[in-house]
């Protein structure tokens, strides 16, 4: 296999983010086994008071 830019085309066969169980959204991290947006497994939700969307 080369190197340089035609094996970067490789990089997007997996998804890094699949859909979350609490949140629905496609935010759960795989590796990281956290989700982005509202922060599952932990106990509470993952919320600012600079994001508008949780109210």
């Amino acid at each position: 296999m080369t190197r340089g830019t035609p094996s970067m085309g490789l990089f997007t066969r997996k998804k890094p983010h699949i859909r979350c169980r609490r949140c629905g959204n496609n935010s759960y991290h795989k590796r990281h086994h956290r989700c982005s947006s509202c922060g599952f497994p932990d106990a509470r939700i993952r919320k600012y008071s600079w994001i508008k969307w949780y109210a």
